[in-house]
């Protein structure tokens, strides 16, 4: 019943952009190896999500200035025009990219922050960090200027104005519910995507955040937790806030409309004890079972093992197997983030590139194509992992609480699975033209984007191989990064020379982004047509595993030739030799009886 009524409050005719599935990780102080808090985020697009990382510069606005809200499409572009500021990157790039129209205002304030952003604001100067997810919701509302559009923030325009203004986050948590619940909320799609999830951190604190339309259209439903300092914890496309305590202010946030709603359409009650919020207000997991719960799970199974958090469930919604928290076995760094972003279910039942595994080919590619015509034919699901080819970007945000050049975004164009993990700091005077410039429907050999694209499809020719090289960079490449931020963090705190600092920054993005091109090259010289290539080792014939070629039938394909009587063979090599000897053979066969392979003819 509670379902039916839902459909008929929502006021959507058709969706307007793509729904997103991003995986975000929380990790508080006290969980983190070098006290900093630490927020992440997966932008997993469909190929046409705007990878660019840009930089907001902080400006200053006149007493009864207005701020202008944009649609928010979350496709390239995500931004036309200079009514942000004048950003190179937002500029008409031709005559096809029209400045967008603002569909509403709100108050300027007089100053903002500088922040860095890609489709969502990421981190800003006072290291407010977020990390997005978008999740299903009971109600759906459209944006101000499309049919019946009611609503005048999108989750991109929120977060956008909490790094302008917010400089903590549960001042960031209190901001974007304050607006959504005056000018109204709209989410990024149909029923799977009305509402929204984010993790919001500063250098002492972490909050959970859950928002969707209220049933008017014209305003928001919100509620916000406050993950302890020992916590960690992941958002994979659905709600995971459970009872909520309004009394609890140190650390529960929430709209009022939370109980009311509820309680106007029968779903709550006082006398119920506390709200679980996701049983109320979730719609559960979208395109099929085990969507959200198995990322939730493979994210606890790396952090916390021990508490052996089971993998199977009968509904997510109403049957809360995971709980919105839990202590990691161990303190985690940012490279373990990088890891569990890269996550698909090794060494578990539900491996994706585990030999055996037909679907993976030969090498077990852990990546399972978005669907086409056959699979419209052939019903059926893939796992979703964690680590997915489809990703735009990735970030880690750091905010550090004894850092005097401020958090380190740390950002991966492209898929997490190939990616390198690149620290970036709010402070520097721009982004490197690789990392802000480049889109999926340009190739460009000077974005950074595309050279992590290139190195993840040539390395699906022979995944199982190739990734083992993949991973080799990233780790050399990351563990050089992570040292890198480290020493410019000590040298500016002894002499504050930021100048220093930039130019460390600048010069690690070049080498990357080259080690980045050099490496695809460098796959495709050493396994080329099948073979691999190695110093004094060239031509190796490695064809295919065992496994594969008794479940493609190999064993079945053409027979032998016929054998032949004895006076029928060809000399042989041997006999040549013995006979004529060395010398009088043909340059190119000398050395023939020393290959490994006799299949030369």
């Amino acid at each position: 019943m509670k379902w039916l009524i839902s459909l008929s409050v929502v006021f959507l005719t058709v969706p307007w952009y793509s729904t997103l599935a991003c995986t975000v990780f929380v990790v508080g102080k006290k969980a983190s190896q070098d006290g900093s808090v630490m927020v992440t985020h997966s932008n997993d697009g469909e190929f046409e999500t705007d990878p660019r990382l840009v930089k907001i510069p902080s400006a200053e606005y006149l007493e009864g200035s207005q701020r202008p809200v944009f649609f928010s499409p979350e496709s390239y572009p995500r931004y036309v025009g200079t009514d942000r500021g004048n950003i190179p990157e937002y500029l008409p790039r031709d005559e096809s990219q029209k400045p967008f129209q603002a569909i509403g205002y709100i108050p300027q304030v007089n100053k903002t922050f500088a922040y860095l952003e890609d489709t969502y604001g990421a981190v800003n100067e006072m290291q407010v960090g977020i990390g997005e997810s978008t999740c299903s919701g009971v109600f759906g509302a459209s944006p101000l200027g499309s049919p019946n559009g009611t609503a005048l923030f999108s989750i991109d325009a929120l977060t956008q104005i909490a790094m302008e203004r917010a400089s903590t986050a549960r001042q960031a948590v209190e901001l974007m519910g304050k607006l959504a619940e005056e000018h109204g909320f709209y989410g990024a799609g149909q029923f799977e995507g009305t509402a929204e999830s984010l993790a919001v951190s500063d250098p002492n604190d972490v909050w959970i955040f859950h928002i969707l339309p209220d049933p008017t259209g014209r305003s928001a439903i919100w509620a916000a937790q406050r993950v302890p300092e020992y916590g960690f914890a992941v958002l994979a496309n659905m709600f995971v806030i459970r009872q909520i305590d309004p009394d609890d202010t140190e650390n529960f946030l929430m709209s009022q409309s939370v109980h009311s709603v509820a309680r106007d359409y029968g779903w709550w009650q006082p006398e119920d004890g506390m709200l679980d919020f996701t049983k109320i207000y979730s719609d559960g997991e979208y395109s099929h079972k085990f969507y959200s719960g198995r990322r939730m799970w493979g994210a606890y199974h790396l952090a916390a093992p021990s508490k052996n958090f089971p993998s199977e469930y009968v509904d997510l919604q109403s049957d809360p197997v995971y709980p919105v928290f839990t202590q990691p076995d161990s303190l985690l760094s940012q490279q373990d983030l990088f890891r569990f972003h890269r996550y698909t279910y090794q060494e578990t039942p539900f491996d994706l590139s585990a030999p055996g595994n037909l679907a993976g080919g030969p090498f077990s590619s852990p990546d399972r194509w978005k669907a086409g015509s056959g699979e419209r034919n052939v019903k059926g699901n893939w796992e979703r992992p964690i680590g997915l080819y489809r990703t735009s970007d990735t970030y880690v945000v750091q905010s550090r609480n004894d850092a005097s050049t401020g958090a380190v975004l740390w950002y991966g164009p492209s898929s997490a699975v190939a990616t390198v993990f690149t620290p970036f700091l709010v402070g520097l005077s721009d982004i490197p033209a690789s990392f802000r410039s480049g889109h999926q429907a340009e190739f460009s050999r000077e974005s950074a984007f595309w050279a992590v694209c290139y190195a993840h499809n040539v390395a699906n020719l022979k995944w199982s191989y190739m990734y083992n090289d993949i991973t080799e960079r990233q780790l050399k490449l990351e563990s050089s990064s992570v040292a890198m931020v480290q020493a410019m963090e000590a040298e500016f705190q002894r002499n504050g020379n930021f100048d220093r600092v930039e130019e460390a920054y600048q010069s690690n993005v070049e080498a990357i982004v080259s080690s980045l091109w050099s490496l695809s090259d460098e796959l495709m010289f050493k396994y080329a047509d099948g073979f691999v290539n190695e110093p004094g080792n060239m031509s190796q014939m490695v064809g295919y595993p065992e496994w594969w070629l008794e479940a493609v039938g190999f064993r079945d394909g053409p027979p032998p030739p016929p054998t032949k009587p004895k006076c029928c063979h060809p000399p042989k090599i041997q006999n040549l030799i013995e006979n004529r000897g060395m010398d009088s053979m043909p340059t190119q066969l000398r050395g023939y009886q020393t290959k490994k392979s006799q299949q030369l003819y």
